[in-house]
């Protein structure tokens, strides 16, 4: 474990990096190795002559010469390896570059190649990040935390790997997701990547080719079940709770049965949150107020269907539901604008096979009065001709599911209809934008949950924004980090989507995009943050401070990729 400190030049007060390495071991150490850049008498100090070529080059110089690197990868697969293998060599270099071309490199790195890559982890595998957890070694989980590459840690992001974005159960490719998403809380949310660290619960697998991989990776057993299962997670959090007891631990890509149960478990014994859940439905509840702001529509007035009534969907009616409450309504009145379709139709009450979690959602049967109902219940065309929705979320990862039947009927009772089919990777979306608003007559606010070009109608461009996670959990993380907060309540979520839907363009811009531009979600990720130290302020999570102390200490705490000058300890 590395123990590293920070001190403050007393003539130009800048940072200064003592650690405790020299020659080699720093070069191999991602978080200092400069390459190139490394100068005379750091080379001197740390016994780097020789070790380097002898001309010291500028990060500019390097950016030019990895960006040249990166541009002869031919296929996507092949540009997210050149990108991990830069980062496991020189992190400052990795999150620059990352910086420069954002919007061309971050849809690499995490969605939607992200999904690529963990299926080809066990056979694209070069070098350790993070720390994997097998269900073997669970009597050693304080020990195992004890290896960690770095001892302080503000971020966990951990998975079991069982549904890996729409692609299911991945094993230990899983691994690929906390990678990722931690790169994006540096990336986009400023926190230093040594004080980040990606976890894998290794409960076996069920995926049957995975484990007729010669080369797979994971434990190679059955996926572990009940309360075999439940133990093992109970430990990782106890062990979780000594070794790191104030690390944000967020939980990413478990399996429905697990997800919800997880995180009811666990959010009030812990700094923690899931992704899926309540990362999802801040940032589409961002999308709802940023329609329902181009529309002059407030959030109460919005009807809203939700096709999957998963853990995503149900997490971002969760989050609706608070935010109309926050709006007046009561919590039977905001229910009753809610309509959630999964595989079986519409819930209603008259079902007796709901998991816990979606019976809050289930409309009384006695308002479907009338409608049609076929084999796999009330269809979601049937919701769309009955209710007249505003908004329209696509969760199921079924693609194609929003044809052009139930576009155009909504379209034809709402002036500016509300699209957003979510599901990840583009291959599972439920339309295509270019459909969406070609079946709409260009009305139609888009957002998907995997980037898509911007859509010609009728000769101007119509905007189609990113719902995308990294524009909440980053700025997140950060305002909970640095306001001290050891909870994460609804409010916080709230806060966190208020911020992010004022920064959208659509409000100023017409056509423009109901999220900011990727160039741009740093900025807006500190506003997120801002809001969220602000809010756990008000609500008593931390100790009082003015708003300019919360801003002191969130600049204070922001990483940025640039060398620090480095002295040996």
């Amino acid at each position: 474990m590395l123990d590293f400190q920070i001190t403050v030049d007393a003539e130009t007060g800048d940072d200064i990096v003592e650690v405790p390495l020299a020659a080699l071991s720093l070069l191999d150490c991602p978080v200092f190795n400069k390459g190139s850049a490394f100068p005379d008498d750091e080379r001197a100090e740390f016994g780097l002559h020789g070790l380097l070529p002898p001309h010291v080059g500028s990060i500019d110089e390097q950016l030019e010469r990895r960006y040249g690197d990166f541009s002869q990868k031919r296929t996507e697969l092949q540009q997210h390896i050149y990108l991990r293998d830069l980062q496991d060599r020189n992190e400052v270099l990795f999150y620059r570059l990352m910086a420069d071309h954002i919007t061309e490199m971050m849809p690499l790195i995490y969605t939607p190649v992200v999904g690529e890559a963990c299926q080809h982890f066990s056979r694209t595998y070069r070098r350790p990040r993070g720390l994997f957890v097998s269900y073997e070694h669970r009597a050693d989980l304080e020990t195992i935390l004890e290896n960690r590459p770095y001892r302080d840690v503000d971020v966990i992001v951990v998975t079991d790997g069982e549904r890996i974005l729409g692609l299911g159960d991945l094993g230990v490719g899983g691994m690929g997701i906390p990678v990722g998403k931690l790169s994006l809380y540096t990336l986009c949310g400023g926190i230093h990547p040594a004080r980040t660290l990606p976890i894998f619960l290794d409960a076996g697998t069920d995926n049957e080719e995975a484990l007729a991989d010669p080369l797979y990776l994971g434990w190679r057993h059955p996926r572990m079940r009940g309360a075999e299962y439940d133990d093992f997670v109970d430990l990782f959090v106890r062990a979780v709770t000594r070794v790191l007891p104030n690390t944000l631990l967020q939980w990413e890509d478990f399996a429905l049965p697990n997800a919800r149960r997880l995180l009811d478990r666990y959010r009030d014994r812990l700094c923690t949150f899931n992704d899926d859940i309540q990362g999802t439905a801040a940032v589409s509840l961002a999308a709802i107020l940023a329609a329902g702001h181009v529309s002059g529509t407030r959030l109460s007035d919005q009807r809203v269907a939700i096709l999957g009534a998963g853990s995503a969907g149900t997490g971002i009616a969760d989050q609706i539901v608070t935010a109309m409450m926050a709006e007046g309504l009561t919590e039977h009145e905001a229910l009753a604008r809610l309509w959630l379709v999964d595989r079986h139709g519409l819930l209603h009450t008259a079902m007796t096979d709901l998991q816990p979690f979606q019976q809050r959602f289930a409309q009384p049967l006695e308002r479907l009065e009338g409608w049609t109902v076929d084999g796999s219940g009330y269809s979601l065309g049937e919701v769309v001709s009955n209710v007249h929705p505003t908004v329209l979320i696509g969760t199921s990862g079924r693609p194609g599911t929003f044809t052009e039947e139930v576009v155009r009927e909504m379209a034809q009772h709402v002036e500016r209809p509300a699209i957003f089919p979510l599901s990840n990777p583009n291959s599972r979306c439920e339309a295509t934008p270019a459909d969406v608003i070609a079946w709409t007559d260009g009305r139609a606010l888009v957002a998907t949950g995997s980037p898509f070009p911007d859509v010609i109608h009728n000769g101007r461009p119509v905007a189609v924004g990113q719902c995308n996670n990294a524009y909440i959990f980053p700025g997140l993380g950060q305002g909970v980090l640095a306001s001290g907060a050891r909870r994460i309540p609804d409010d916080l979520l709230l806060a966190a989507a208020r911020a992010l839907a004022a920064a959208s363009p659509a409000r100023t811009t017409s056509g423009g995009s109901l999220f900011p531009a990727l160039e741009d979600i740093a900025n807006v990720s500190r506003r997120i943050a801002l809001a969220v130290a602000s809010e756990a302020r008000r609500l008593g999570l931390t100790d009082p401070g003015t708003p300019e102390e919360l801003e002191q200490r969130i600049d204070a705490r922001w990483w940025h990729p640039r060398y620090g000058k480095l002295r040996r300890r």
